[in-house]
């Protein structure tokens, strides 16, 4: 993969603010590369005056980049236009006008990923409040209304100053939850926040900020997890009035005995306010509404800390319940262990039970968003879930894996995979499941998990479940030891291919293996998402979407379909887009008496005795140039090229799906819905999807928004 040359979104050197004789900002160093980073610290340090420099609200001198380029100097208006959103401390609505009134303000003009209707569906509180105005909202509301309307800006930095304060706990859950999908999603976040359990949840990294100064830069687990630091650096952290403090060891040589970890159970013998009616609460009801409770004492943060690998080291992972299957994973970690690597068992268990797994449940459960508490409670499934998303947001923050192995039935299997499809293609993944000769997609996704079948239940070591295990432990092992740092080469790109367009992409390929390495997907509902997965990770930065029929199947309701997320990666980390309508003529389906009724007497196409093809019709086509043409809109360069002969091999004069009808349908659709201009352009070529003609359009695209390009991938 070629290295990221491209500079921070946002470099500060020097930074210094004067109020008349007051020195506020002293000299500030700060560097966002990408993501959020999170700023804290006490009041009157200089945060806000830090937010309001870089707005260009206050004098400064120093130096102020965003993406390289100088904006200190500037006014607000320009700076926001340069691609920086602000959301201010206090929200600072217009209260006469309504949310609606407030958003399309400041839509105006203003084209790109973020419109009015994608904020109301990234929060649907401000949907249902859209006539309300601006001084008729809760302070959540209020919070949402802002983050929305800089949103709206289409920023490629968002500045927010103090966004959690004065909200109630569960608006900051969601507040906190926003921010993360925010970064998911490729937008650079520049957090001021005093909220150490935001600050550190959201970011990889905080920057403490002392006295107008940047004190020191801090992992965010490290400062989350030590009090004491928190306390000196901060002024917050551990109070006199905290329960069960840990006792300091007396000499070097007597250390503190800890309590064993416990579970218990707390009662409440009235669930509900009780009147002088009301009658005794039965004991079913009482025991149903119980919830757990950890009595142990919690890790120290040098517990809680501990790497995965020594530097330069890399660990196997085994994962899985070990309350109910710790023979079975141990077995397999001692296999593992035997080839002379390094492993570690991370327990999933939701009994609270102790393990004495290397990393136990709790520390997987304080990765949470709501904490230990979202995992260990009184309802079984509730308990799954929060471990699975535990498990899932705590992985996100390992390095040095060098391998995942697991073993469970469906329960097992659906706890351990989100976790897995987080890590990158090539890391191995292996999982000895019982559900693994049905339908594992799923678990799966658009990763390379390699899901074995467990023959016998994981339900204890016998002869037969020896066997199977010792065999996923012994590949994993030779998958693990045999993994080598990707070669060099050239920097890949992504095509995607069906049979019905393959001339084309076999010329495109031809023709890009000069100075690209072609990656091609086949369409199948799976290709386009494994494409889309490997550039949210990075590893592929450039694409031919050419063959996009699996939105057909999505709509539809064909046997091969895109997820509702497509397209959604080249929004997210803003790659240049090269696209076409390739087999938008078919949907997929089975036999053909597998066709549902509501199609029987549509131009089907027998492709073989599995697959049967159909025609989509010109009000089918139109539907799906809309909705490719909203996708597209929310990119930032694209070139989508229509190809006026025909989209297939089976679209051309002679060939069953011939309908020029329903191809006009689809491109007029598309020429209605996309909002063209210098960097988005639907591009009509006058030739069939699979003449040479058309390929060369295509690469003269592809050259255009890429350039020809000589430099080598990293290994």
């Amino acid at each position: 993969m070629v290295p990221d040359r491209s500079p921070p979104i946002l470099e500060v050197r020097g930074l210094n603010v004067y109020y008349g004789a007051s020195h506020a900002l002293q000299g500030v160093d700060l560097t966002l590369t990408s993501g959020i980073l999170s700023v804290v610290g006490r009041n009157g340090m200089g945060k806000t005056t830090l937010c309001k420099a870089i707005m260009g609200m206050v004098p400064s001198s120093g130096s102020i980049r965003l993406a390289g380029q100088e904006v200190r100097g500037r006014s607000s208006a320009e700076v926001a236009r340069m691609g920086v959103g602000y959301v201010p401390q206090g929200r600072r609505l217009w209260r006469s006008l309504t949310v609606d009134e407030h958003l399309r303000m400041v839509a105006a003009g203003h084209d790109g990923p973020w419109s009015v209707e994608r904020v109301y569906a990234a929060f649907p509180r401000l949907a249902e409040r859209r006539g309300n105005g601006g001084g008729q909202l809760s302070g959540g509301e209020s919070q949402m209304l802002a983050i929305g309307r800089a949103l709206l800006l289409n920023p490629r930095l968002l500045v927010m100053d103090e966004p959690t304060e004065g909200l109630a706990p569960v608006i900051v859950a969601q507040v906190e939850e926003m921010l993360i999908r925010l970064a998911e999603e490729g937008q650079h976040v520049l957090v001021i926040e005093q909220n150490i359990g935001v600050a550190c949840e959201v970011a990889p990294e905080v920057a403490i900020m002392v006295n107008g100064r940047i004190d020191r830069m801090l992992d965010s687990g490290q400062l989350a997890a030590d009090r004491d630091l928190q306390q000196r650096l901060l002024g917050v952290g551990r109070h006199a009035h905290d329960e069960d403090p840990v006792a300091e060891p007396s000499s070097k040589d007597e250390p503190v005995a800890a309590p064993a970890s416990s579970v218990a159970k707390v009662y409440v013998s009235n669930p509900t306010i009780p009147t002088r009616w009301s009658a005794p609460t039965p004991v079913r009801v009482i025991e149903g509404a119980a919830r757990t409770s950890s009595t142990g004492r919690p890790a120290t943060p040098q517990e809680e800390l501990r790497p995965l690998a020594a530097p330069g080291e890399a660990v196997v992972l085994v994962a899985g319940t070990l309350d109910t299957k710790g023979a079975e994973l141990r077995y397999m970690r001692d296999i593992v262990r035997s080839h002379g690597l390094a492993v570690r068992l991370v327990d999933l268990s939701t009994s609270g039970a102790h393990s004495g797994a290397e990393v136990p449940a709790h520390q997987i459960a304080a990765f949470h968003p709501r904490g230990a508490s979202g995992v260990f409670t009184s309802d079984r499934g509730e308990s799954v879930a929060g471990m699975t998303l535990a498990f899932e947001r705590w992985i996100a923050r390992q390095s040095g894996i060098a391998g995942m192995l697991s073993a469970g039935g469906s329960g097992g299997t659906a706890m351990v995979a989100p976790a897995m499809r987080r890590l990158p293609v090539g890391v191995p993944k292996l999982i000895v499941s019982t559900v693994a000769s049905g339908n594992v997609r799923q678990y799966v996704g658009a990763s390379d998990i390699t899901v074995m079948h467990a023959v016998a239940d994981v339900a204890g070591l016998n002869a037969i479940t020896r066997r199977v295990l010792a065999n996923a432990a012994h590949a994993m092992a030779g998958m693990a030891a045999a993994r080598t740092a990707i070669p060099e080469g050239l920097p890949p790109v992504g095509i995607t291919m069906f049979g019905v367009t393959t001339p084309c992409v076999q010329r495109l390929s031809a023709a890009l293996a000069k100075d690209h390495e072609p990656l091609v997907f086949h369409a199948t509902g799976i290709g386009g998402a494994a494409m889309e997965a490997l550039v949210d990770q990075g590893l592929v930065g450039a694409v031919v979407d050419l063959t996009t029929t699996e939105v057909a199947d999505r709509m539809m309701g064909g046997v091969f379909p895109a997820s509702d997320d497509r397209f959604g990666a080249i929004i997210r980390r803003r790659i240049p887009y090269v696209g076409s309508v390739g087999a938008l003529d078919m949907v997929n389906f089975a036999a053909p008496d597998t066709v549902p009724e509501r199609y029987r007497g549509r131009t089907l196409y027998r492709h073989n005795p599995h697959i049967t093809l159909m025609r989509t019709t010109a009000e089918e086509c139109a539907a799906m140039g809309t909705w490719i043409g909203e996708r597209l809109n929310q990119m930032e360069a694209v070139r989508f090229l229509l190809p006026e002969h025909g989209v297939s091999a089976l679209d051309a004069p002679g060939q069953p799906f011939h309908d020029p009808t329903a191809r006009r349908a689809l491109y007029d659709a598309l020429a209605r819905t996309v909002r063209e201009g210098a960097s988005r352009r639907v591009v009509r070529v006058p030739a069939h999807i699979n003449d040479e003609a058309f390929a060369t359009a295509v690469l003269a695209a592809f050259r255009e928004l890429h350039g020809t390009t000589q430099r080598r991938r990293a290994g």
